[in-house]
């Protein structure tokens, strides 16, 4: 699913809920950074891991919890608060879009 069409799917959904005010659009607006911080989260996870080795400040060589994990937990929270707070479903793609994928 790309940005653009998350975006247009949420903003449909609250047109056609008659929700068409400038509070409802930057709430989405708020969605699609939180969307971006948590394809940032998920990358950064991807590459390190859950764990990865440090050096503490002595030098010493450790492992660390890659506070992505949860950072990207506090993001999905948000994200969910933000739909249900606005009483979205969570956007989907056309059933087009889910043939070519079989």
């Amino acid at each position: 699913m790309s940005k653009a069409s998350i975006k247009k799917s949420l903003l449909e959904q609250l047109e056609s809920r008659g929700f068409s005010g400038d509070v409802y659009r930057d709430l989405v607006n708020d969605y699609m950074c939180l969307w971006e911080n948590k394809n940032a989260l998920q990358k950064d996870i991807k590459s390190r891991g859950v764990v990865f080795k440090d050096r503490s400040s002595v030098g010493v060589e450790m492992f660390k919890n890659n506070p992505s994990v949860k950072d990207q937990l506090a993001v999905n929270k948000q994200m969910l608060q933000i739909l249900k707070d606005l009483s979205l479903n969570i956007p989907v793609e056309d059933e087009e879009d889910e043939d070519d994928l079989t």
